[in-house]
């Protein structure tokens, strides 16, 4: 079941990254339903999502938008290199304090870049021509007992260009992208409790 919460579930948690990015606009704060997980289960849940196969396991209407959406890019130069981070903007992880530093490496096979991870929380980030944002996952006790995922989006849009891409593409991130995304890896959760 794909819910959208508002954007307090995000804002109103003690989460590191308000401190790291307070330049950020928060866009999207969604749920992910881990039925039967508890407080430890983070490194597990973030483990049967790579295990899930990520990009290259989605469904084939997110596979064309991003095949669509790296299309583009390539044609109007929206990912050459001088547009992303470490170039164009500055990382997130120059901003890290020391006792972040090195709490994860980059496992490669995503745009995003690893930034750090503690026990309840990740920062994902990516930049291009566009925007440079986050993708902040985090591990909270769910109404019901249970604990769940939460993913939050936030970006800073390079100019008018990168306000505009973000207004384009939302209707696609919240009717498809979303929440396909949220049934693989609601899917890759159960699949991870039912082998274990």
């Amino acid at each position: 079941m794909v819910v959208r919460l508002p954007d307090s579930a995000h804002t109103g948690r003690p989460w590191r990254v308000h401190d790291l990015a307070p330049d950020f606009r928060l866009l999207d704060v969604w749920s992910f339903r881990t039925p039967g997980a508890g407080p430890g289960d983070f490194p597990a849940m973030l483990e049967a999502m790579r295990t899930s196969g990520g990009f290259a396991r989605q469904a084939l209407p997110v596979k064309a938008l991003f095949a669509v959406r790296w299309g583009l890019g390539a044609l109007l130069g929206w990912d050459r290199p001088g547009t992303g981070l470490g170039t164009r903007v500055r990382p997130l992880r120059d901003r890290l304090p020391s006792d972040l530093r090195g709490t994860v490496e980059d496992a490669g096979g995503s745009p995003f870049t690893p930034v750090y991870r503690l026990a309840d929380e990740e920062v994902r980030e990516i930049a291009n021509k566009t925007m440079h944002g986050i993708m902040h996952l985090g591990w909270v006790p769910a109404p019901g007992g249970d604990h769940e995922l939460r993913m939050a989006v936030l970006v800073r849009p390079n100019g008018g260009l990168g306000r505009f891409y973000m207004a384009l593409i939302a209707p696609f991130r919240h009717l498809i992208v979303y929440p396909m995304l949220t049934r693989q890896w609601e899917r890759a959760w159960r699949e991870r409790a039912a082998g274990s």
